[in-house]
């Protein structure tokens, strides 16, 4: 019987990996949140992790307010950074594997063609280089651990660009969405699946690693937001526009996408086009 603690439940992962927990009988779950479990506190997790006999953390908690991290780095990096160490020691103490989340956010946009693993993080914001934090801390602690980077999710839960656009298209006659920042969208359930479907071979591995995992295909905001209307049969007119014209306080990479080959060859997975996965989710949300 694997024992599962997943960090951060109430979040959009965390809600999508409940949601289909019990397709998975023999993994025995722990799910929580902040005010279960606070990971930005070391003896507790190590507690937690021990009494329970934890054989594998996922953390999907995270310090995700990309703009509002510009002006809050301690947070950003206290639950980013230094809490993945707290939980990568917590599962080296108890020979447990620790699967950290991390974002395409961490590269610098100027590559143009698929992210492999290899490329090395350079940061455009706090909220990125408080991720890359997060990043070393579950590589370089000796823990078994592996840190599956994805990109622009989305789900039926929480607060995401899928319900923003839903809500926005339905109160306004026109909108602006920027078009040259270019990635994948990722449904949340997909990526999900996927985590919990590859624990048993994520802990056999000799030393840590990254995957990158999104869903297959490229897309604009501005793309991912006409595909979003066109499926709700929403009317509201929606205009390109340049990051330049839409300014914001953390700057985001041009170009993340991101290469799935080493997890889709290592794993003999298949992933779903973004297109597809935005359709299956829209039928849960509207």
């Amino acid at each position: 019987m694997q024992t599962i603690l997943i960090t951060g439940a109430n979040g959009q992962l965390g809600q999508s990996i409940k949601k289909i927990a019990q397709n998975y009988p023999d993994y025995k779950f722990f799910f929580t949140d902040v005010d279960e479990l606070d990971i930005t506190d070391k003896k507790a997790i190590n507690t937690f992790v021990h009494n329970n006999r934890i054989t594998c953390i996922v953390n999907t908690a995270g310090y995700t307010a990309v703009d509002k991290a510009e002006t809050d780095a301690d947070r950003a990096n206290l639950i980013n950074g230094t809490a993945v160490a707290y939980l990568a020691i917590a599962a080296k103490n108890n020979d447990a594997l620790l699967v950290h989340i991390s974002t395409d956010y961490v590269f610098d946009g100027e590559h143009f063609r698929p992210i492999s693993e290899e490329v090395i993080p350079k940061p455009l914001s706090v909220y990125a280089t408080s991720k890359v934090k997060g990043e070393q801390a579950a590589m370089n602690n000796d823990a078994r651990s592996v840190v599956v980077r994805t990109s622009w999710l989305y789900s039926e839960f929480g607060h995401n660009f899928v319900k923003t656009m839903l809500k926005y298209g339905r109160e306004r006659e026109s909108l602006k969405v920027v078009y040259d920042q270019v990635g994948t969208p990722t449904y949340a359930g997909d990526l999900a699946k996927t985590i919990l479907d590859l624990i048993p071979k994520w802990q056999q591995l000799a030393k840590p690693e990254i995957f990158h995992y999104s869903n297959e295909g490229v897309a604009s905001w501005y793309d991912f937001a006409v595909s979003i209307h066109r499926l709700a049969g929403i009317q509201c007119r929606i205009f390109p526009v340049e990051t330049k014209d839409y300014p914001l306080p953390a700057k985001r990479p041009f170009f993340s996408v991101m290469s799935k080959d080493k997890i889709k060859t290592r794993f003999g997975i298949s992933i779903p086009h973004w297109f597809e996965s935005l359709t299956k989710c829209m039928d849960k949300i509207n």
